[in-house]
C-alpha cells in the first residue's frame, strides 16, 4: 500500500475537466452559497429551508468523502462526477483495494487532480482495511463513507450533514429503511439487515433501523477516537464502528432517511451470506465497545 500523506491537505477548488473519459469538476457556485440561501429564506422562509436542507456551511469547512474501491472500474467514474455533483467544498479520498478489473489503472490516470486523495493497496484486504486507510487520510471537518457502485446517492449528503453542521448530532447514520425511494429486491437481505441492526441494538442500547447502511456520517475528531481501535477488514467493519462509536460517552447518534437503489449479484453486488455470519459475531465480539 502506498502510505497516505496525513499532512498534505488536497484543495477542494474547483479544477478545470479531466481527460476525456475520466470524471469531470464543475464549476457552478456552491448551493450552500450564502447569497443564494439568503435569497431562498426571503422566499420560502428559514424554517421551510431548513426542512428542504438549505442552509449555510461554516466558513472553511470541508467534508472528506472515502470511497472503498473493488473492482467497481464501471461505476466509479460516474460516481466521483456525482459527489464533485453535489459542489460542496470536498476532498475525495479513493482506496482502490487491489482490484484487477482496471479500476486501478483507471485510479491511477486521475493522480494530481487537486480534490483527490487516490491511495492503494498492493493486496485485497477487503472494504474494513479500506476504510482505516482512508479515513487516516482525511482532513476534513466531517467524514462521510461512500460506496464506490451508485446504491446510495451522493445527492443526500446536504441533509446528512445537516445535524453535524448545526451541532446536533456527531455522527449520522443514513437509513434505507425510513426514506421514499428504494428499488425492491432481495427479502431475505432485507430480514437479515433487520436481524443483525435489532441484534446491534439490543448490545448497544441505540434504536437505529438500519445499522448495516453504508451512509455513515462522522464528526472528524469522533473518528479519531474509534479508529485506533478499528480492526475488521471486510463487512464486519459495520457492526464494529457503531458498536465502538456508541460506546463513547455523552456520542449524539441521529439518523436521517436516504433512498437506495440496490444492486444483484450480477451487476456485482458482494456482500453474502458469510458477510452476514461475520457481522454476527462482530456484534457479539465488539459489545462492549472501545474498551
Amino acid at each position: 500500500m502506498r502510505d497516505p500523506a496525513p499532512d498534505s491537505l488536497a484543495s477542494a477548488s474547483p479544477a478545470s475537466p479531466v481527460e476525456a473519459g475520466g470524471p469531470t469538476i464543475r464549476g457552478a457556485a456552491s448551493p450552500h452559497d450564502e447569497r443564494r440561501i439568503a435569497e431562498l429564506e426571503s422566499l420560502l422562509g428559514k424554517h421551510v429551508c431548513r426542512k428542504l436542507g438549505i442552509y449555510p456551511l461554516p466558513r472553511g469547512f470541508r467534508l472528506s468523502v472515502v470511497i472503498p474501491v473493488y473492482n467497481e472500474q464501471a461505476t466509479v467514474a460516474e460516481l466521483v462526477e456525482r459527489v464533485r455533483g453535489t459542489q460542496m467544498p470536498l476532498e475525495i479520498i479513493l482506496v482502490d483495494d487491489c482490484s484487477s478489473d482496471g479500476s486501478r489503472a483507471l485510479l491511477e490516470s486521475w493522480q494530481g487532480q487537486p480534490d483527490l486523495k487516490i491511495l492503494f493497496h498492493d493486496q485485497n484486504r477487503g472494504k474494513g482495511a479500506a476504510l482505516r486507510t482512508g479515513f487516516a487520510a482525511a482532513t476534513g471537518d466531517v467524514v462521510v463513507i461512500q460506496d464506490a457502485d451508485l446504491e446510495y446517492d451522493p445527492a443526500e449528503y446536504s441533509k446528512l450533514i445537516q445535524p453535524i453542521v448545526e451541532n446536533q448530532a456527531d455522527v449520522v447514520f443514513g437509513s434505507r429503511f425510513s426514506g421514499d425511494n428504494q428499488r425492491v429486491l432481495y427479502f431475505w437481505h432485507y430480514l437479515g439487515n433487520k436481524l443483525l441492526t435489532l441484534l446491534s441494538n439490543f448490545f448497544t442500547n441505540l434504536n437505529l433501523s438500519d445499522m448495516e447502511t453504508c451512509y455513515k456520517v462522522f464528526r472528524r475528531e469522533v473518528l479519531a477516537q474509534v479508529l485506533p481501535h478499528l480492526r475488521e477488514n471486510r463487512f464486519g467493519i459495520e457492526p464494529e464502528l457503531t458498536a465502538k462509536v456508541a460506546s463513547i460517552p455523552q456520542i449524539r447518534i441521529f439518523e436521517r432517511p436516504i433512498s437506495y437503489s440496490g444492486r444483484t449479484y450480477a451487476q456485482g453486488k458482494k456482500i453474502t451470506w458469510r458477510d452476514g455470519c461475520r457481522a454476527l459475531w462482530c456484534i457479539w465480539k465488539y459489545r462492549r465497545g472501545i474498551r
